[in-house]
């Protein structure tokens, strides 16, 4: 019998074959024990991504959200809204991602690369997610939020805590809880800073925003202040990690991207497609809803699995085929829809300016294969550690 268990750490090795039985054989699948849903095909995935007034926000994007306590209900910000809420504070926050305010970081993001990555190649030998993949997001995101140099490893400890999922324990761990809690007064304090004396951050620029007469609450801020940290952070990292580790695992890749820079851009979007961070988000079903003669109910959680329908044959051919000259743009990797994500511009430049200056600074890197590690989490695959031998 087809088990589909996203608690199942083993499973994050290698979800792929699952995800590809489930839409074989179960589109809509129903796990009876944890009680929740699943979409598998591309096709249901993206309708679950726009249709927010059946498939809703507001119980979390995470199987394990109830288990939190009031102290960390503000971990949703927006993510947890659905419009009209969501639209208004989305149109706040959206200031600080317009177009030239994420352009304008280009020579900032290259020159924090151009730093690590000289920083180690002199030694040969480097943690790629420590010394690289790690820094890079949490300094660009530190950078726009005003958080100081000093505050950023302790911040990194604190979201790589709230991720983790202990190997055979399902729920939120007290030390993720407790992690979270501190980040949260982390920024409570941040904000009560900003309101005394306002700075050119995004912070103080969240804490002066106005829509319509209308201003973004403490708690708001505060939220979305935890979701750049969290976000912005750990999802870049993997797909740093994810793209050099892909890219040496396929020479034929490889010397397409060396001999041709210009497709730095397309090895980003093709690792988005094929092995992405972010393998699935939840929603709550608001209203009873029919899928494949499966009749679903109001209350009931519904998984849409984005590792699979990345990987769906019925949109990308050869879907298991890493290709970095294919048209990837078809992904879901940043959602759709009223929550297609905020940050996805970011994203993008940073990956593809990161990515410029591995393939101008160490092509020649080799993975060493027996300290990789993973991360353990319910949703976010990718490594914890990529330790690799440079070339001098």
């Amino acid at each position: 019998m087809l088990h589909f268990d996203p608690f199942d750490y083993a499973f994050h090795e290698d979800p792929y074959p699952v995800y590809r039985r489930l839409r074989d054989e179960a589109p809509v699948y129903w796990n009876e024990e944890i009680g929740f849903w699943a979409l598998s095909r591309h096709a249901d995935v993206l309708a679950g991504f726009k249709d927010w007034e059946h498939f809703s926000n507001t119980g979390g994007i995470s199987l394990e959200i109830g288990q939190l306590n009031e102290d960390t209900t503000a971990v949703l910000s927006i993510l947890g809204m659905d419009p009209p809420r969501h639209d208004r504070i989305r149109a706040l926050v959206s200031k600080g991602f317009t177009p030239r305010r994420v352009a304008d970081l280009e020579p900032s993001i290259r020159a924090l690369a151009v730093r690590y990555l000289e920083n180690v190649r002199g030694a040969g030998r480097m943690d790629f997610v420590a010394d690289f993949a790690g820094r890079i997001p949490m300094d660009v995101v530190s950078e726009m939020l005003g958080v100081p140099a000093s505050d950023r490893d302790e911040l990194r400890g604190w979201s790589d805590t709230i991720l983790h999922r202990d190997e055979g324990v399902r729920g939120v761990p007290p030390e993720g809880i407790a992690a979270s809690g501190r980040l949260l007064r982390y920024f409570v304090d941040v904000i009560a800073a900003r309101r005394r004396r306002p700075g050119d951050d995004l912070a103080s620029a969240l804490c002066a925003a106005e829509v319509d007469g209308e201003r973004l609450s403490d708690k708001d801020i505060i939220g979305f202040l935890y979701l750049m940290i969290i976000a912005g952070n750990e999802t870049t990292t993997k797909l740093l990690a994810n793209a050099v580790y892909w890219l040496a695992k396929h020479p034929a890749a490889r010397k397409l991207v060396r001999e041709n820079p210009g497709l730095v851009p397309d090895w980003v979007e093709e690792t988005l497609r094929f092995d992405n961070s972010t393998q699935l988000m939840a929603r709550t079903l608001a209203h009873d809803f029919e899928l494949h003669g499966q009749r679903m109910r109001r209350g009931q959680k519904l998984l849409l699995l984005i590792g699979s329908a990345n990987r769906d044959e019925r949109v990308f051919a050869s879907p298991d085929a890493y290709d970095i000259q294919r048209d990837a743009s078809q992904h879901l990797s940043f959602g759709r829809g009223t929550h297609f994500c905020l940050g996805a511009a970011l994203a993008r430049l940073e990956a593809r300016v990161a990515l410029e200056e591995v393939q101008r600074r160490i092509p020649d890197y080799e993975i060493d294969e027996a300290g990789l590690v993973r991360v353990h989490s319910t949703n976010v695959r990718g490594f914890a550690a990529v330790p690799m031998a440079l070339a001098r």
